[in-house]
């Protein structure tokens, strides 16, 4: 009974690793400031249009990058290939400004709307990389080419597959930002209440 009662509790735990090894990573996320300067909302904006990260051809006011590198193993199972480990580690980093120096009060309390307003539109951006990577990993773990003993064709095509998964982030960023940097959107909402405030 004690036997069986151990064959079962092992049987669970090993059941249970697939779902937790897609499970073990954290995405590290940091916070990269620019230094801005003004007294005013109107000054403090002005300031982030010529110090704010590069953009195309203008400048942003805030960005979100990240960099993703993965641990893979590919493994020759009979005549096909398999990817057995797959591990991301991902970096996500939020380019903010901040003001070098200390705000008088009630421009203080309009920039901390303004910023908080800017931080939370950034980290839905880093949430959609977040599911990006998490897409990636379930479509590749376990991923099987046949007639591929030398692991080529699984590369081209888990490349093919990372490519699909990878254009919808970037599609759904970009209709992200278009809502909220549109007339009447939060983005712009943020801006008018930062330039028309003290």
């Amino acid at each position: 009974m004690t036997t069986n009662f151990l064959s079962c509790v092992l049987a669970a735990v090993f059941a249970s690793v697939p779902a937790m090894a897609l499970a073990e990573w954290q995405a590290v996320e940091e916070v990269r400031p620019y230094s801005i300067s003004g007294k005013t909302g109107a000054e403090l904006y002005e300031s982030i249009g010529a110090r704010g990260p590069e953009a195309g051809a203008g400048r942003a006011i805030a960005h979100t990058t990240f960099k993703l590198t993965w641990t893979r193993k590919y493994e020759p199972q009979d005549n096909a290939c398999v990817i057995v480990t797959n591990r991301p580690k991902l970096i996500i980093t939020y380019t903010l400004p901040k003001p070098a120096a200390e705000l008088p009060a009630a421009v203080k309390s309009s920039w901390q709307a303004f910023i908080s307003g800017v931080q939370a539109h950034e980290r839905v951006h880093g949430e959609t990389i977040k599911e990006m990577v998490k897409e990636i990993e379930a479509t590749s773990i376990g991923l099987t080419v046949a007639d591929d003993p030398d692991c080529k064709k699984i590369r081209i095509e888990l490349t093919r597959r990372l490519g699909e998964i990878s254009a919808r982030q970037r599609q759904r960023g970009r209709d992200f930002d278009k809502i909220e940097m549109g007339d009447g959107g939060n983005i712009q909402q943020l801006i008018l209440k930062l330039v028309n405030g003290p």
